[in-house]
């Protein structure tokens, strides 16, 4: 389990990107989402132990990140979103390095590697350069770094962005199969409801709402999303409204577009895009 207790993380610039924040993370795969500079990327780096909290704490399996730094750092692995490889190695010495650096023998870390690349189709580019790669192929060696550490928690920033739809359903797949905790930021809404057994949706810093896919749609039970020149909520030049089945059928013909209500609607809604009226 992670919790987290009462953390915040103020920037020199005075900037605020986290404040008093405090969850507990139960479940086996959480997806964070937020807009861009909601705080999800900050809280991952302080949970991941690469970035110190201005005040609040960590405890990841019964471990503080400030009194267990280095126990904790045993026990997770953590891919940020950008990241720079060795363009003169290749893909398996990148996993090989990860793996022995973390005191993984080289017979078990040669059998973890060739399993992950196998699993995420870098197989067939295991001995090529990086420099020689597609940045997709980058990116998906980072995420088999992580995936081979055999790491009780593992931390996925924006994992499959770059990625075709071919690569972002086999990093799917991998993910899967992993025993231990994940943590993923994403903005893919059809990555997190594939993955998640729940949700934290974070805005200016606060968690806004937490659940299963499942439990944070039922608000929306028994209504449809309606898109048009009118309607309760603007985004752009677009107006939103949630309704009755009935209630939205009497418009499609006065220029309105009647859609299914999916985990998008939680990140309109909650997210800080929307302007009422």
């Amino acid at each position: 389990m992670i919790e987290i207790k009462n953390l915040s993380k103020r920037y020199s610039d005075g900037t605020k990107a986290l404040e008093h924040v405090s969850l507990k993370l139960k479940k086996r795969v959480t997806c964070i989402l937020g807009r861009n500079g909601a705080g999800k990327t900050t809280l991952t780096r302080i949970m991941s132990t690469q970035l110190k909290p201005s005040s609040g704490t960590v405890v990841i399996n019964g471990l503080d990140i400030r009194d267990d730094v280095d126990e904790v750092r045993g026990r997770l692995s953590s891919i940020p979103q950008e990241v720079d490889p060795w363009d003169i190695a290749s893909p398996e010495e990148h996993i090989m390095m990860y793996l022995t650096a973390r005191g993984i023998g080289r017979h078990e870390a040669k059998r973890y590697a060739e399993e992950s690349m196998k699993e995420l189709g870098l197989w067939e580019v295991r001995d090529k350069a990086m420099g020689d790669l597609s940045g997709g192929m980058k990116r998906k060696c980072f995420v088999a770094m992580a995936l081979a550490s055999q790491a009780e928690v593992i931390f996925l920033d924006e994992p499959t962005t770059g990625l075709d739809p071919i690569s972002r359903i086999e990093v799917w797949a991998a993910l899967r199969k992993i025993k231990g905790t994940i943590v993923i930021t994403t903005h893919y809404m059809e990555e997190a409801k594939e993955l998640s057994d729940e949700v934290v949706l974070i805005d200016k810093g606060r968690p806004v709402m937490q659940g299963s896919v499942e439990e944070l749609l039922r608000k929306f039970k028994g209504k449809v999303r309606v898109e048009g020149p009118a309607g309760r909520y603007r985004i752009g030049g677009m107006h939103i409204s949630y309704l009755t089945t009935a209630a939205a059928k009497r418009l499609v013909d006065k220029g309105y577009t009647i859609k299914q209500v999916s985990l998008e609607d939680l990140f309109i809604i909650h997210g800080g895009g929307l302007i009422e009226g």
